[in-house]
C-alpha cells in the first residue's frame, strides 16, 4: 500500500502567559484548511496529537495539558478598525474533536507579536522603538482585545525582566485590555443572579456564580465542596471520583447558564464553561515551592481546564474573577471581602495573579467594561510543522 509522504505547513510554536500552542497565519494553511470544517480539525489535531488514548500527545506538539494542547489562527483583521483577526482552537487530547467555543486569554498575550512578526500589523503602526497597540478581534466571541506589545529597534521585544507566576524566565511585560470581555450574547449573569442555587443530582446543591466573562465560568465555594483553595494539581488530578463530580456539576451549571440544552452535550464542549472553587485568603504553598502569605492575595482561586486543575488560571478566567469580584455579593466578591473593588490580587497553584476590571449597572443589569491585565510572551521555535499527506 503506498503511502503519501508528509507536507510541510508554516508554523511558529509560542509560549503566551503560561499557555503553549502553535501559531498560523490563515493563508499559509492548505487551501481546503483555511475556512472552518472537518478538514482543518483535522489537521490541527494530527498537528497536536490528537485524538491520543494514551493522553500524552507524543506524535505531536502537543505536551498532554489543557495549556500545552492548543492551536491559534491569525489573519488581517475584515473588521473595521481592528489589525488582526485571532481564532483559538482547543484541540482535545484523547478525543477525535477541536473545539471553537471560546478564547484562550494566555495564548492572546502572544497574537500581538505574531501579528507583528509576520506582517499582518501596517508597518506604520509599529514604531522603531517603544509600545506597538495591536487591535485584535477575537473571533470566537467576537470580541474586541486590544494588547500593547512593546518594540525595539522595530522588531518585538520578548526579553525582559517582568516574572509571572506559572512561568520559570522572566520575559518582557505584555499589557492586555479585554474590551466589553461579557462573553457571548445576553447577560454577563445569565440566570440573572449573582449566586445561584445551583443543584447536580446525585451530589448536591451548591451556592454558585455563574459569570459570562472572559469566558463562562461556574465559581462554587471551596468549603462547600470540601476543599480549602489551597489544592495544587496533585491534590485533584490523580482523584479520578473528585474530577468526575467537577465535570457533572460542570455539566449541569452549563445548562443552567443556558449553554447547552442537555447534559449529555456537555463532553463537546469541554472547553466552556470552566468550573472554579474560591475561598478566603489563606497561607499556603505554591508548585514551585514559593510560600504565599494571606496577605499577598485578596482571595484563593482554583481552575480546571479540559477536566483537570489548571497549574495555574487560564487568561480569560482571570478576567472572569476579576470580573466577578468587581460584583458585590458574588461568591468571588464575598471571599475576598467583600464592597466595591477595580482590581483583585488572586492566588493560584502556582503564585498570584493581579487583575483589574469595571463593573457597572447598565440598565438594570451589570455589564463589563474592561479587564486589564499583564502577561508575557515568547517565540519557542519557527518554521513548519510536518504532517502526513493524507490527514484531510
Amino acid at each position: 500500500m503506498a503511502h503519501l509522504p508528509q507536507i510541510k505547513v508554516p508554523a511558529t510554536y509560542m509560549r503566551g502567559g503560561t499557555s503553549k500552542g502553535v501559531f498560523f497565519s490563515l493563508k499559509d494553511l492548505p487551501e481546503a484548511c483555511q475556512v472552518p470544517g472537518e478538514a482543518r480539525d483535522k489537521l490541527l489535531m494530527r498537528v497536536i496529537g490528537s485524538p491520543d488514548p494514551y493522553g500524552q500527545q507524543i506524535d505531536g506538539m502537543g505536551g498532554a495539558t489543557s495549556s500545552t494542547s492548543k492551536t491559534v489562527i491569525l489573519a488581517k483583521s475584515e473588521q473595521p478598525d481592528h489589525d488582526v483577526d485571532y481564532l483559538f482552537g482547543q484541540v482535545a487530547i484523547n478525543k477525535a474533536f477541536v473545539d471553537w467555543s471560546g478564547n484562550c486569554g494566555n495564548l492572546t498575550a502572544a497574537v500581538g507579536a505574531f501579528a507583528i512578526s509576520k506582517g499582518l500589523i501596517d508597518p506604520a503602526r509599529v514604531p522603531q522603538d517603544g509600545i506597538c497597540t495591536v487591535r485584535i478581534w477575537q473571533k470566537n466571541i467576537s470580541k474586541t482585545i486590544i494588547a500593547h506589545v512593546p518594540i525595539t529597534k522595530g522588531e518585538v521585544q520578548e526579553t525582559g525582566d517582568f516574572e509571572l507566576d506559572g512561568v520559570t524566565f522572566p520575559a518582557a511585560e505584555v499589557v492586555i485590555e479585554f474590551m466589553d470581555p461579557a462573553d457571548g450574547e445576553g447577560s454577563m449573569f445569565p440566570t440573572g443572579n449573582v449566586v445561584d442555587d445551583l443543584e447536580v443530582p446525585g451530589i448536591g446543591t451548591f451556592k454558585a456564580t455563574m459569570i459570562n466573562s472572559g469566558i463562562p465560568t461556574i465559581f462554587v465555594n471551596a468549603a462547600d465542596i470540601g476543599y480549602t483553595g489551597t489544592e495544587l494539581q496533585k491534590d485533584l488530578n490523580s482523584d479520578a471520583e473528585a474530577l468526575a463530580r467537577f465535570e457533572t456539576m460542570r455539566a449541569y451549571g452549563a445548562v443552567k447558564m443556558g449553554l447547552i440544552a442537555d447534559i449529555s452535550e456537555a463532553a463537546a464542549r469541554q472547553h466552556t464553561p470552566k468550573i472554579a472553587f474560591v475561598a478566603p485568603p489563606t497561607d499556603y504553598v505554591a508548585s514551585s515551592g514559593k510560600e504565599i502569605k494571606a496577605a499577598d492575595v485578596d482571595v484563593l482561586v482554583r481552575a480546571l481546564s479540559m477536566g483537570k486543575l489548571h497549574h495555574a488560571m487560564m487568561g480569560t478566567a482571570s478576567v472572569a474573577i476579576a470580573t466577578a469580584a468587581a460584583v458585590p455579593g458574588t461568591l468571588v466578591n464575598l471571599a475576598a471581602g467583600g464592597g466595591e473593588r477595580e482590581a483583585v490580587t488572586f492566588g493560584h497553584p502556582s503564585g498570584t495573579l493581579r487583575v483589574g476590571a469595571s463593573a457597572e449597572v447598565v440598565n438594570g443589569e451589570w455589564t463589563a467594561t474592561k479587564a486589564v491585565m499583564s502577561r508575557s510572551a515568547r517565540v519557542l521555535m519557527e518554521g513548519a510543522v510536518r504532517i502526513p499527506g493524507d490527514t484531510f
